[in-house]
């Protein structure tokens, strides 16, 4: 059986990951792709429950570094017991973020060591890569302000200021930039529907797969 993709979604604090992560997820059940919906942190037990101790307390809960070797803990979890069995089964995989962020959050906007993030990248995750990525992008403030109507309480990420979410979202739009093969920037201040017509786009001329309106 041929392994299925890996697409991610990434960008800054209120870009409309979930909902279109939703949205990709029920286009590919219309034309019977089997699609499964996850997100880091989290997307296994062990992987959720670290989840739990970075996206709550204080802003300045973790030094950056330790927040790093968190988040690549939950991602181990998350692969191994999640992410490669689905996609060893052909089912292709769509997570509301992954390893990029790491390196927005912690690399781009806490300064942690680029190098440092590569070798743990290494260790955790080895070659393995995904096949698209979305980044979402819109205005900080527009973001932010999206992040706030929103029902549920704020995270720690969505706590933090302004200058650091100016530095995310530079940092997103240069790993797209270093990396196009994988990475399509989308504008996410249109409308949801605007927004998920474009990620079919990506998706069909990426993937060669068919998406219905």
């Amino acid at each position: 059986m041929p392994r299925g993709n890996f697409i991610t979604l990434e960008g800054g604090e209120g870009a409309g990951k979930t909902t279109q992560l939703s949205l990709l997820c029920d286009a590919f059940a219309k034309v019977g792709v089997e699609a499964l919906a996850t997100r880091e942190p989290g997307g296994a037990k062990g992987a959720e429950q670290i989840r739990a101790l970075l996206v709550s307390g204080a802003v300045a809960r973790w030094d950056p570094l330790t927040e790093a070797l968190l988040h690549f803990a939950a991602r181990r979890d998350h692969l191994v017991q999640t992410v490669w069995p689905a996609l060893a089964r052909g089912a292709w995989v769509v997570s509301d973020r992954f390893a990029d962020s790491t390196l927005a959050y912690q690399g781009y906007g806490q300064g942690v060591d680029h190098a440092d993030l590569e070798r743990l990248y290494q260790v955790a995750v080895g070659d393995f890569a995904p096949d698209l990525t979305l980044v979402l992008d819109l205005p900080v403030e527009s973001g932010l302000a999206r992040a706030k109507d929103r029902a549920e309480s704020s995270s720690r990420y969505e706590r933090m200021d302004k200058a650091m979410h100016e530095r995310l979202r530079q940092g997103f739009l240069a790993i797209a930039q270093k990396q196009p093969r994988r990475c399509v920037v989308i504008d996410a201040s249109a409308p949801a529907d605007v927004v998920h017509a474009a990620i079919r786009r990506a998706v069909s001329e990426r993937l060669g797969v068919a998406l219905d309106g």
